[in-house]
């Protein structure tokens, strides 16, 4: 008997009201084509522009479902902007959408970020002398505490800010579950590109920072729970230019949360942008996933924007799925989607504005709908010939 499973699915603001069902047409697909399970969407907005509106950040409907119910959710990119062209934030001032992203985090404890970096074949990168047999890491960043924890304030004086204090919180709990997260992963996997040796990297600033000397000390007392897999050291700093001189080096790599957010970044620079970077953020019953670009409201509308990441970010969300509930054939559904998207990038010649660079300069951008269609129609391609 088949399982049906509840997805929360949370366009946001600005392009991702666009890319989102994109994501959603390709869930539809596969879900016919392979068969074996099914999934029941429940669909909220949400957002910076959903509380200009309704002075809240989303509906009590949908905090309820999405925290109680939902077996996963996918959710667009989060941020307006006022006619004035500044940011639509909270009295606090954070983004509105705040509570959505950073709290569905924290209540949920996803303390894993993941964030696969794979350069696909047909994609520009510019680290020239690289291809994409070359960079194919996993980045796992801590997601609830560290320097983004909500241990912070300010003091004024008058009207005028004259301190600001950020504190930075590393627990053992916090470290030793993200790590050993790490280190499943690249035991599960293939290994690094560059010498198919599985590795985990711990990025840090251990020589300067008490957190990071914890996080580091963790780090050994977990690697000895896993022989087979090979340890490995960078600063934060260091690894910013080693990343980018060997990317093949490199398997699976865990940092502290603020670190493990400025090198994710860098990481989508070297797989050619966020327009193909997915991300997951995982904990133990719950998985939130979404596509690492912002809401460039500017760009709503066009029908421009690139549809891949939110579409591989429900890659993840399947496998995910399958992976947590042993269900074959969801997991193989997360699989055919990626196979389609690394197919019709292979080709060449379907792609939005921002892929058509370098070898592909010449090629005419196409539109996000026309993306997606040719990833539906890989879909049922690869589906005929497995």
């Amino acid at each position: 008997m088949s399982r049906t499973y509840k997805i929360s699915i949370l366009p946001g603001d600005g392009i991702g009201r666009e890319v989102v069902p994109q994501a959603v047409s390709v869930l539809r697909a596969v879900e016919e084509l392979v068969g074996g399970f099914q999934t029941e969407l429940h669909e909220f907005e949400c957002g910076g522009e959903f509380y200009l509106r309704e002075g809240r950040e989303w509906s009590i409907e949908a905090e309820e479902f999405t925290k109680r119910e939902a077996d996963a959710v996918l959710l667009g990119a989060i941020g307006a902007v006022k006619k004035d062209g500044s940011s639509v934030k909270l009295p606090d001032g954070n983004l509105a959408g705040y509570s959505i992203v950073i709290g569905l985090r924290m209540e949920l404890d996803l303390y894993a970020n993941v964030r696969p970096v794979k350069l696909y074949e047909g994609v520009w990168t510019p680290l020239s002398d690289k291809r994409p047999d070359d960079i194919d890491m996993t980045i796992i960043r801590e997601n609830t505490e560290g320097l983004y924890s909500p241990t912070r304030g300010t003091l004024k004086r008058g009207d005028k800010a004259e301190l600001a204090i950020d504190t930075r919180v590393i627990t053992r709990k916090g470290s030793e579950r993200v790590i050993r997260y790490a280190f499943q992963l690249a035991a599960n996997g293939h290994g690094a590109p560059g010498d198919g040796q599985k590795r985990v990297t711990c990025v840090d600033k251990s020589n300067l920072l008490a957190g990071c000397q914890l996080f580091r000390s963790i780090f050994n007392e977990i690697a000895i729970e896993y022989p087979g897999i090979e340890k490995d050291y960078a600063y934060v700093d260091a690894w910013t230019q080693w990343c980018l001189r060997k990317p093949e080096y490199y398997n699976v790599v865990v940092a502290p949360n603020e670190f493990g957010d400025i090198i994710t970044d860098l990481g989508a620079a070297v797989q050619g942008g966020l327009g193909v970077a997915p991300a997951g953020n995982i904990g133990i019953k719950h998985g939130v996933f979404e596509p690492v670009h912002g809401s460039a409201p500017k760009y709503y509308g066009s029908n421009s924007a690139n549809p891949i990441a939110a579409i591989l970010s429900l890659s993840m969300l399947l496998e995910w799925l399958g992976l947590e509930h042993r269900d074959k054939k969801v997991k193989s559904a997360g699989e055919l989607v990626k196979a389609s998207v690394s197919e019709i990038l292979k080709e060449g010649k379907i792609r939005t504005q921002d892929l058509c660079v370098g070898p592909w300069s010449a090629i005419s951008p196409s539109s996000t709908e026309d993306v997606t269609s040719a990833i539906i129609k890989g879909l049922k391609r690869i589906q005929i010939t497995r």
